[in-house]
């Protein structure tokens, strides 16, 4: 990977590495898709492997049972990836996405930043290979970012307010709100600051990466066009190997000899408990037990580990979008902001599930 010697070289490094490396959709003689009038992937060269040429629906149609169309769907996963993006770039290069990857329809917001602990900054990393993995991802997450923004054209939303803050005790960030209502930190005045090392980057990141994977696959069976949805699986693919990466991060290090870090595996599987109790996986509310959808890192003990969590037909899960806005909104209501996104996210699908 490009050795920056700038951080703000971090946008042409990404425009390199993608001409270089891959695209994420091919078209056949550089042949060009519409969604509602917009080019999609204009800028994407050909692919001497591709056959034939697609033709798909030119203009956005809803599905017919949920009224959602492909351009709602895209445009709730672009809410995700500027999540996403703007964290692991602050994470990796200090810096957060470029201006001209922000515009687009609804309410511009901005990403709430500080200064001092607590606040989005670059990760002192201790462990050269945790740093370079975060470069990688970062990369990775704003290139999705583009993907989607150029597949939607003029149709994009702009990124919304967005809050991927520590903050302090007395005003906690939304990073601190999540870690004290999984119990990670204290319950009442705990912060939990992702940036300040190795480890608490990597719990950063596992709260975001099990619930990309979730939505992508939850979001599958609302997308008509094949096209779309073979990029949906593109991005999807590209957050699984993320999510293991993080999951098997976190479980080598608590598990490293000659001292284990338990506090890693505890905090990752509280993390994935909180998820399940916000996205309504209960099975028994009476007793509160909470369901399995979200798994942890470890199986029945902890020197099991549990790096893909499955159903018993060893399927990834799925979460509807209310589902997956519990989880970044911070709330068992049916709610339009909160959490990470203090003024909600933009387009059509932005109410979580009641889940109280």
């Amino acid at each position: 990977m490009t050795d920056l010697k700038n951080n703000l070289e971090i946008f042409d490094a990404i425009a390199t590495r993608r001409d270089q490396r891959r695209s994420f959709l091919r078209f056949a003689g550089g042949s060009a898709v519409a969604l509602g009038g917009a080019s999609l992937l204009a800028a994407c060269g050909d692919d001497n492997n591709d056959t034939g040429t697609i033709t798909p629906t030119p203009t956005p149609t809803p599905t017919a049972t949920t009224g959602v169309t492909d351009a709602d769907v895209l445009n709730f996963a672009l809410n995700l990836e500027y999540l996403e993006a703007q964290f692991y770039a602050y994470a990796a290069f200090g810096v957060g996405l470029n201006a001209s990857l922000l515009t687009g329809t609804g309410a511009p917001g901005t990403v709430a930043t500080g200064t001092g602990a607590g606040f989005p900054r670059q990760v002192a990393f201790s462990d050269p290979v945790v740093q370079q993995y975060a470069r990688e991802i970062a990369i990775d997450e704003v290139a999705h970012v583009a993907f989607l923004r150029s597949a939607l054209g003029t149709s994009a939303v702009a990124q919304p307010a967005i809050n991927i803050s520590g903050g302090t005790a007395a005003a906690p960030g939304a990073f601190s709100l999540a870690a004290r209502a999984a119990g990670v930190v204290d319950t009442t005045n705990g912060v939990f600051d992702p940036y300040a090392d190795d480890n608490s980057f990597l719990l950063g990141a596992y709260i975001f990466e099990d619930v990309g994977v979730s939505a992508y696959k939850g979001a599958a069976p609302l997308i008509g066009n094949k096209l779309y949805l073979e990029a949906a699986a593109g991005i999807l693919a590209a957050e699984a190997y993320h999510a293991g990466l993080i999951r098997t991060l976190l479980y080598r290090k608590g598990l490293q000899t000659p001292n284990p870090i338990t506090a890693l595996i505890t905090g990752a599987n509280k993390i994935s408990d909180a998820r399940d109790s916000l996205d309504g996986t209960v099975t028994n509310a009476t007793i509160n037990v909470i369901g399995d959808d979200d798994q942890g890192i470890t199986g029945s003990d902890a020197t099991m580990s549990n790096i893909v969590p499955t159903d018993a037909n060893g399927l990834a899960f799925s979460r509807s979008t209310g589902q997956v806005l519990n989880i970044v909104y911070l709330s068992k209501a049916a709610v339009s902001l909160g959490g990470f996104f203090p003024a909600g996210v933009n387009g059509s699908l932005r109410v979580s599930a009641a889940n109280a």
